[in-house]
């Protein structure tokens, strides 16, 4: 017999044939850009990711644009080739959720996210967020770490998987 979760996760894997995606979408496009969840969408995730439901913990459910960042027009004369507009960004559209989230609770610290949903214009994430002064936090021996005051701004400084996935730190030893 499987678990519930594991059940519920392999749902995950195609996403779009799940009961309820087009309503999901249509509710996270209502929503602002930085929204907290009351729960998580998918439990099994956030579980992994080091998710307790209890008090101290926060999901934050994040909505950011897809496709390439466009810079300013420069000043002044140029030939047309200097004038390249639109650039990748150099990090994951996971780490801006995750900043863009630090940037809205700066008294909570990001533990980690995961992808949720997509459409043609948006993604969102929901990021696990933890209150560092929270006594329930304070006395859980397994995640008092992220109490420590070096654990601030974590998503700002590619501190979280994501980040340091971005930062090549990932994977030790693998070499190409």
């Amino acid at each position: 017999m499987k678990s519930a979760y594991r059940q519920m996760e392999r749902s995950w894997k195609s996403p779009k044939e799940m009961e309820g995606w087009k309503a999901m979408l249509i509710q996270f496009r209502r929503e602002g850009t930085v929204t907290r969840a009351e729960s998580p969408t998918r439990i099994g995730r956030a579980r992994e990711l080091g998710y307790k439901a209890k008090q101290g913990f926060v999901i934050v459910r994040v909505k950011v644009p897809r496709g390439r960042r466009k810079t300013p027009k420069p000043a002044g004369g140029r030939r047309p080739k200097a004038s390249g507009r639109f650039y990748p960004l150099m990090k994951s559209f996971q780490v801006v959720a995750e900043e863009r989230a630090q940037r809205k609770f700066p008294n909570l610290r990001m533990l980690n996210s995961y992808w949720v949903g997509e459409d043609g214009i948006n993604k969102w994430y929901e990021c696990i967020m933890v209150d560092p002064h929270h006594g329930s936090i304070k006395s859980d021996k397994n995640i008092n770490w992220i109490v420590s005051g070096k654990q601030k701004g974590r998503a700002n400084r590619g501190l979280t998987s994501a980040g340091r996935k971005a930062r090549g730190l990932r994977h030790r030893g693998k070499m190409g």
